[in-house]
């Protein structure tokens, strides 16, 4: 008995460990879901802010909105790498039609990182220079991330899958997917954070 006490210890203090540690992820998890039930991608929203929040910091609805923008804004730039990776690697091979098409899609992406830039600095004015200047923020904000998915969108219908191949075609797909699903998912969390800001600081709808 005396020997299998220490065990009985050891495995006691694990468990309850693991339920701490459970019970933690789960109030951050419910937290994260009441503030994603309004996204129309709510698993991808959660999975982006969790993160981020911890029993000891939760972030305003402000600061989950830029995080929302930033995590938008990362995986921009890494597509935009790999959209500008393929069209000069068709550039060497000679195929100017195919490399044409491929190289308005890399305008209209670039344009697109440019607007999620615009849009995240802005957000991050919103609030500090003034209620009377919060509309035109929050104008600013919506319609260039707006902005940004059309642009996404032409981006990707304008390439076809002989243009470049099945496997890169998929791969940018699959990329172009996940921003279009962040950036969706941003503009909810930007709303949800304007709304509460006019309802704490009176401010009238446009």
């Amino acid at each position: 008995m005396a020997q299998t006490l220490p065990s009985f210890l050891v495995i006691l203090l694990t468990i309850l460990g693991f339920s701490t540690v459970v019970e933690s992820i789960s109030r951050e998890r419910v937290y994260l879901e009441s503030q994603c039930r309004s996204a129309m991608y709510r698993d991808l929203c959660v999975q982006t802010l969790l993160p981020y929040v911890t029993k000891n910091t939760v972030p305003s609805p402000q600061r989950l909105a830029q995080i929302s923008l930033a995590s938008c804004l990362s995986k921009a730039r890494v597509t935009q790498a790999y959209v500008n990776m393929l069209a000069k690697k068709m550039n060497q091979t000679g195929n100017t039609q195919d490399y044409q098409a491929l190289e308005e899609c890399v305008q209209q992406i670039n344009n697109g990182v440019d607007q999620i830039t615009k849009s995240f600095k802005e957000l991050q004015q919103m609030g500090t220079d003034g209620d009377e200047n919060f509309a035109w923020h929050e104008s600013n904000v919506q319609s260039w991330v707006s902005t940004f998915l059309t642009d996404v969108t032409t981006c990707i219908d304008g390439i076809a899958g002989e243009i470049i191949g099945r496997r890169e075609k998929a791969m940018i797909d699959a990329r172009f997917l996940n921003m279009k699903q962040l950036a969706s998912n941003s503009l909810m969390m930007i709303a949800r954070f304007t709304t509460r800001y006019r309802a704490s600081h009176g401010i009238k709808n446009p």
